[in-house]
């Protein structure tokens, strides 16, 4: 099980304007300090955490951060429309389209996905699978 996935961002500011346009609407919840942003998601008391974390953070080295050619981060939605609607809101947060909501013909008939960069150049995708939502060959 992956426990945690970590971003570089150069423009913390930046990418927290991106990022709050559709973690919290996943459920993510933001604790911000001095190192980064660290969304977590919502643990009831005597449970074991949810799990991925997502950190956004400068790297550590103090270098620039860049992003990495064939890595690609992926959040799950709820539904075909929620996808389109935090597709849409991470775009007016700065993201940059790297593919629009929609079907894609070598992917599962249920799967629907679309694709963003966030500031940093980061790739991101929101994806649905419901199968209780049309499919792409319905």
């Amino acid at each position: 099980m992956i426990a945690y996935v970590t971003v570089g961002a150069n423009d913390i500011a930046r990418a927290k304007r991106f990022y709050a346009a559709f973690l919290p609407a996943l459920g993510y919840e933001l604790t911000e300090g001095p190192e980064g942003l660290s969304y977590t998601l919502p643990t009831a008391p005597g449970q074991s955490p949810v799990l991925p974390d997502f950190y956004v953070k400068p790297p550590f080295d103090g270098r620039p951060a860049t992003a990495g050619n064939g890595a690609m981060v992926a959040f799950e939605a709820r539904s075909q429309q929620q996808v389109r609607a935090l597709h849409a809101a991470a775009l007016d947060a700065g993201g940059l389209d790297e593919g629009q909501p929609g079907f894609r013909p070598s992917y599962g008939p249920q799967f629907y996905v679309a694709y963003l960069r966030d500031p940093q150049g980061n790739k991101i995708a929101l994806f649905a699978s419901n199968p209780d939502e049309p499919g792409r060959d319905d």
